[in-house]
């Protein structure tokens, strides 16, 4: 389908195809055996000026929105799932001082976010606080000038390679979700170390690690906004990534049709290719119908947030839900169209499925997605009774 790209977005689109395939394609399988952080990627990114494309232009950006993020984040996707979470988690821990830095915060931090040089991170989770953000234990007490944090975060998207952190803490315990701030917070401040580095299903070439705060001293003017904004910061912020994740589903599901396409043409059955047999056939059609929905839904959240649209929660919600899931469903299918040879890891796409399922599940499992959506229905809908 024609979307309309602009020629900035088409040549972003264009450019990220091409990486994909010359750079990331061909070290995607080593990468996700070795569970390597992608670092020459990364600066291949950098170097093409991507990570320029989601930051303003007085901060050394290009002044592009989510829905330029989300072409690169596709693209990318479409080769390595992995790899893709590397650059699009930097673009996570970069929209909290986006939207509610300082201008010091952003003239010290955004500049190197945007020309590659440091990668960020958004630290929210913790092993008791997942879909319930707001059960957050890390804790930030005020001594004079300065916070000093204590706790654990776990499952940080860039943990250990990122090097500016969106730390979220508790200020005030006793007004619960109130009580919560968030923080920036510099690798290598004393007293912030890493834990492991997690062991995964999917998604194996991104760092996934602890973040250990012990007794961690650091400057007041790095809280971000003021105490208590830490929860609107991470609504807000989810409300502005999660169609990211809706893109990184729709690249994870196309590049399997992609291959699942090219490997039915050639793998014959019974004298014939099995693109021969309706069967197979009506797979096909029915994954590059859904991919096309989602990708359809997808774009047009983007267009609607970067219009400036206010209340965006249930349609951010609604692309990252039907994406995922769209996602999971296709790479099974194409696992199943290989057959032997789709459970097989001599051939890609079983990694596909693998790094699928985690589109289901973080920035908000889509059981969470579910709940904001019906609560939004039903706000709506009670709203409409009452003007009624």
């Amino acid at each position: 389908m024609d979307y309309f790209l602009t020629e900035e977005q088409t040549m972003i689109r264009d450019l990220c195809r091409q990486i994909a395939e010359e750079k990331i394609r061909p070290q995607s399988a080593e990468l996700d055996e070795k569970e390597e952080f992608p670092w020459e990627i990364i600066k291949v990114l950098g170097q093409s000026d991507m990570f320029r494309i989601f930051i303003e232009e007085k901060y050394g950006g290009t002044g592009g929105g989510v829905f330029e993020f989300s072409i690169a984040t596709e693209e990318l996707s479409r080769a390595c799932a992995g790899v893709a979470i590397g650059y699009a988690g930097t673009a996570l821990g970069a929209y909290p001082i986006m939207m509610f830095g300082s201008e010091e915060q952003k003239k010290k931090y955004l500049p190197d976010i945007a020309s590659g040089k440091r990668l960020a991170a958004f630290a929210l989770t913790e092993s008791a606080a997942g879909s319930d953000a707001a059960a957050i234990q890390v804790s930030a007490k005020k001594e004079g000038e300065h916070y000093i944090i204590n706790g654990t975060k776990q499952w940080i998207t860039n943990g250990g390679e990122a090097e500016i952190y969106v730390v979220f803490a508790v200020t005030n315990r006793s007004r619960g979700a109130r009580g919560i701030s968030a923080f920036i917070v510099e690798k290598g401040t004393k007293g912030f170390d890493f834990g492991k580095k997690e062991k995964k299903l999917g998604i194996r070439a991104s760092a996934t690690r602890e973040l250990v705060f012990t007794d961690c001293k650091i400057p007041e003017e790095n809280l971000l906004n003021r105490e208590g904004m830490g929860f609107p910061i991470v609504m807000a912020t989810l409300d502005k990534s999660r169609p990211g994740i809706a893109a990184q589903a729709v690249g994870i599901a196309q590049g399997a049709l992609d291959l699942t396409v090219e490997y039915a043409k050639k793998r014959e059955q019974f004298g014939n290719p099995i693109t021969a047999f309706q069967g197979i056939q009506f797979m096909l059609a029915d994954m590059a119908t859904q991919i096309e929905a989602a990708r359809a839904l997808t774009y047009a959240v983007c267009r609607e947030i970067d219009r400036g649209a206010k209340k965006i929660s249930k349609d951010s919600a609604m692309a990252k839900l039907f994406a995922s899931d769209m996602a999971m469903k296709v790479t099974i299918d194409c696992v199943q169209i290989f057959g032997g040879y789709g459970y097989m890891k001599d051939y890609p796409i079983e990694k596909y499925m693998r790094d699928a399922k985690i589109t289901q599940i973080y920035e908000g499992t889509n059981q969470i997605q579910r709940s904001i959506i019906a609560a939004k229905l039903i706000k709506e809908n009670a709203g409409k009774n009452k003007a009624g």
